[in-house]
């Protein structure tokens, strides 16, 4: 339909499938009349979606070859955080971002996640919105990123930041509240154990694995099902093997499931890493929360696990235990946890508070500009 409202662009991350989803829930908000696009180099996480979005394909930069040993040893730019030289990948990339960028005029590019991204668009004069994400991110090439951009958006509550996070960044970040893209109905404990055929009374930890990490380590929970025999322990996801384990009835894996709320729902305890929809999940089911964060980039989870159990919101598992009193302290802690700590970290509202917002700031930075583009006019 015809519409004077700028297109606004996403850059979505392909690895895992959390970037998409967090965009997805996003745009749904979205008038309908907005134009929207989405650059990402895995196009088929968007299959299915309901919403008229202008998908476009980008080329798979990692693990492209660096066709010379002299290129190959070039230093990184501190302000920069991965350019390999003389990739082709990577100058497609830039090019086919630029090319679309001009050619739908784009009135605001949102870049989850791309430190050279933002920016590329502050040099190429488009209007950047950054999404914040925890880590170590102190460096020259964030700091340059999100001062590049026009504003960050963090999809989380405030609550949640870290204190090294400077002040005049902090001021130009707008704090969503805990965005949870699960949109499956949850049930009930009891429900979910009927569905699912699990004993109504038994103790039951759920551990949860997502798509962006190597699989959850199973030799540990195998020495956590000697610990704690009475506790029926259960896999979600892939599993990390060291090739010795022995299984034991209280502990069983299902897998890639589809129903993962149902599992959720069932549990007593949840066993996870820090991924940001993981957090705001359990957040929402209000379960008894065991983070065990993963290696990222930055220290992305460690350094949100940090904060959850600063804020009385989790158990810290930064390493898994070996032995059987360190799962049967990890345990206790985690029945000893008040869950009203954790719960308000979720909000049911913030993919719709955080669309509202990044409408309100496109429309806010180009309110006046004329409705024909000056590009045009200078081509001409």
């Amino acid at each position: 339909m015809p519409t004077s409202k700028k297109p606004i662009s996403f850059f979505v991350h392909h690895q895992g499938r959390g970037h998409a989803r967090r965009a997805m829930a996003i745009i749904r908000h979205f008038a309908l009349d907005r134009p929207v696009s989405v650059l990402t180099a895995d196009p088929s996480l968007f299959d299915g979606f309901e919403r008229d979005i202008d998908v476009v394909g980008l080329p798979d930069m990692i693990g492209a070859a660096v066709p010379t040993q002299a290129l190959y040893e070039q230093p990184t730019p501190s302000v920069m955080h991965c350019v390999p030289m003389g990739v082709v990948e990577m100058r497609q990339t830039m090019r086919a971002v630029l090319d679309h960028l001009d050619d739908i005029n784009a009135g605001l590019f949102v870049i989850d996640v791309s430190a050279e991204l933002a920016l590329l668009s502050r040099i190429a004069s488009v209007p950047a919105v950054s999404i914040r994400m925890h880590g170590d991110r102190n460096d020259p090439g964030h700091l340059g990123a999100y001062e590049a951009s026009v504003a960050m958006l963090a999809p989380f509550d405030e609550r949640l930041e870290q204190a090294d996070y400077p002040a005049h960044l902090r001021a130009k970040t707008f704090y969503s509240g805990g965005l949870c893209t699960t949109t499956a109905r949850v049930p009930s404990r009891e429900e979910a154990r009927a569905r699912l055929k699990l004993d109504p009374t038994r103790e039951i930890v759920v551990a949860l694995t997502g798509g962006g990490g190597a699989g959850t380590p199973y030799a540990p929970l195998t020495v956590a099902a000697r610990a704690a025999p009475d506790t029926l322990f259960i896999t979600i996801g892939p599993l990390h093997l060291e090739g010795h384990e022995t299984d034991f009835a209280n502990l069983i894996n299902v897998g890639w499931v589809e129903n993962v709320v149902e599992y959720l729902a069932a549990s007593d305890i949840v066993l996870a890493s820090a991924g940001d929809n993981t957090v705001h999940e359990i957040a929402m089911l209000r379960r008894p929360y065991i983070v065990a964060p993963e290696w990222r980039y930055f220290g992305e989870q460690v350094r949100k696990a940090e904060r959850l159990a600063a804020l009385g919101a989790a158990v810290n598992m930064p390493v898994w235990p070996g032995d059987f009193a360190g799962w049967q302290a990890v345990l206790a802690k985690a029945r000893g946890l008040d869950v009203e700590r954790l719960a308000p970290l979720f909000d049911e509202t913030a993919a719709r508070r955080a669309a509202e917002w990044l409408e309100a700031c496109v429309d806010r930075l180009w309110e006046g500009a004329p409705t024909v583009p000056t590009l045009e006019r200078v081509r001409a």
